[in-house]
């Protein structure tokens, strides 16, 4: 089996629909591992989470599925606090997808 990385990166429809099939995917051990990154428009939608998708992060980050979002993002945005308070850690996503990349995992956008 395969290892993968979901780069979420839409604000709007796709943001969900990454969400649930990265969900899924763990739940359903599809792959060997799961991984979440946050970049750009995205990171500004994980603030504004309600009901179940709020749910699915929390649990997520759990179970360390979310790797990251971006801290270049997330100052730019000044969503910094917002994102450090629902527990996500905030790191270069540049950094983070090469260094999965360099792991054998493969990258799967949204």
């Amino acid at each position: 089996m395969a290892k993968v990385v979901f780069l979420i990166t839409s604000g709007d429809e796709k943001f969900n629909l990454g969400l649930i099939m990265a969900y899924n995917s763990f739940k359903n051990k599809r792959y060997d591992d799961v991984k979440i990154i946050f970049f750009g428009p995205s990171q500004k939608k994980l603030t504004q989470l309600e009901g179940d998708q709020k749910k699915m992060v929390q649990e997520l980050l759990e179970n360390k599925v979310i790797d990251s979002a971006c801290i270049g993002v997330a100052n730019q945005m000044n969503i910094k606090p917002d994102l450090e308070k629902l527990g996500i850690s905030l790191m270069p996503a540049g950094e983070r997808v090469s260094y999965y990349v360099n792991q054998g995992y493969e990258v799967i956008t949204f």
